[in-house]
């Protein structure tokens, strides 16, 4: 009996080693791999916000970011009226994704008077390699009633 007790032994210790042997795999790593709900895998993103329906001044903004090259993307927004606005505001913040975080890159504030609408389009160069974003504040007032919304893109892979 010590015999087959042996044998089942060397036969489990046998099979164990080699269910348990381990072989390396190798994977590529991309940062496209990161990926989250706040970026696409497109070379465009774009919001538009509208404003509540009683709203008196301001219709709607948006926000665009497209990549132009490896390392230059073209940014542009609009903050819309109902009506000609005594002054219409429009803030457009590149946001860059930098340990896992996005932050304020560069920003650009305009502003206009008696006007139905504000855009404005910029090409600007970037490092590569990371998801950059647009935020947008956009506002009209007329007779100190100020009415505002913003809006926010998802990020694109600048590569």
């Amino acid at each position: 009996m010590n015999i087959w007790k042996k044998l089942l032994g060397i036969t489990l210790a046998v099979g164990l080693s080699v269910g348990m042997s381990v072989s390396p795999v190798f994977a590529e790593v991309s940062i496209l791999d990161a990926i989250t709900e706040e970026e696409t895998t497109e070379d465009y993103a774009e919001d538009t916000a509208y404003n509540p329906a009683r709203s008196n001044n301001l219709s709607f903004g948006n926000v665009k970011v497209q990549r132009i090259s490896d390392h230059e993307i073209g940014i542009s927004g609009l903050t819309q009226c109902h009506k000609s606005c005594s002054k219409v505001y429009l803030s457009l913040y590149l946001e860059r994704k930098v340990n896992g975080s996005y932050g304020t890159y560069k920003y650009w504030e305009y502003t206009a008077n008696n006007v139905t609408n504000l855009s404005k389009t910029l090409n600007v160069l970037v490092p590569s390699g990371t998801y950059y974003r647009v935020r947008g504040y956009h506002a009209a007032s007329n007779a100190g009633v100020k009415e505002s919304t913003s809006t926010l893109t998802s990020g694109i892979m600048i590569k």
